[in-house]
């Protein structure tokens, strides 16, 4: 079957998804706008289908890969909430102590596809760990839209909050070498650039297309930053330059890229918004910064 890509659909129609995914716009809202470039109803659903993850498709490495040890890991809130789920990947048949990479899913929780990403990095030698922010409401709930209802529903200092409460739990791992990294898509690439002014332990943090901290927030960072950003991703990109000025003005260490022509949510080989090269280039830069920091 062949892969559909961003250009195989109308630019309006790829705004109105995105403005769907960040839940500005209900699943009828989508449909109905989208009908006016689709011709009809029908023809919207297709659409909406079409850009849809399809997680098995893009599964890069399998759950059951003998290369890799996983599990469920729980670790406790802070907010007396009980405690959060995460998903833990690392290689299999070592006993050395590993680079630990805290794993940010986007605004949906903790899908297969963010559970890929872990065994990706696994695979590079990491103690990876992608907690789920869903955890107080139940967890992902398997379907996409709900788990976009239940995101509503987060409070957003508790969430942030929990994601700290997984950065100290890795870093006092007794399977990590102490030293902690941060990636982050989306919804997780906020909350990377949030960890960064946060946690003076942060030895790197890499946000893929996240929303940018306050610039008074940005003398408090450690950490070196390695941003990834899309060509195409105006909204975000419009925070782009104050955020600069302010890692510029305090002196921060960070590389920024932006992949031309490219959309929100690039990197996410589940949906047609990836882009085989600015993916690959971005994911090279990544484990090159991560390994470089957290040796």
């Amino acid at each position: 079957m062949t892969r559909l890509t961003a250009q195989d659909f109308q630019p309006e129609v790829l705004q109105l998804f995105d403005r769907y995914v960040h839940g500005d716009l209900s699943r009828r809202g989508f449909l109905d706008a989208a009908t006016r470039y689709a011709g009809s109803a029908a023809a919207a659903a297709g659409l909406l289908a079409a850009l849809s993850p399809q997680f098995a498709q893009a599964q890069q490495v399998a759950p059951t890969d003998a290369r890799l040890q996983t599990r469920y890991q729980e670790f406790a809130s802070p907010q007396g909430s009980g405690t959060v789920r995460g998903y833990l990947a690392r290689p299999a048949g070592t006993a050395a102590k590993l680079p630990t990479v805290l794993v940010v899913h986007e605004n949906r929780g903790l899908n297969p596809h963010i559970e890929d990403i872990a065994r990706r990095l696994a695979l590079d030698g990491f103690l990876a760990f992608a907690p789920d922010a869903l955890s107080p409401l139940g967890g992902y709930p398997g379907d996409e839209d709900k788990a976009r209802e239940l995101f509503a529903k987060l409070d957003p200092a508790k969430s942030r909050a929990d994601f700290l409460a997984a950065g100290k739990y890795l870093l006092t791992s007794a399977e990590g070498n102490g030293h902690l990294g941060v990636v982050g898509f989306c919804w997780g690439g906020g909350i990377a650039n949030y960890l960064a002014t946060a946690m003076p332990e942060l030895r790197a943090a890499v946000p893929f297309y996240g929303g940018q901290p306050p610039a008074q927030d940005v003398p408090k960072i450690h950490a070196p930053l390695l941003i990834h950003y899309a060509g195409a991703d105006e909204r975000l990109n419009a925070g782009w330059p104050a955020y600069e000025a302010a890692l510029k003005a305090a002196g921060k260490r960070y590389e920024a890229y932006t992949y031309a022509g490219v959309q929100h949510g690039f990197n996410n080989d589940t949906t047609p918004r990836f882009d085989a090269a600015a993916a690959a280039l971005a994911w090279q830069r990544t484990m090159a910064f991560l390994k470089a920091h957290l040796a």
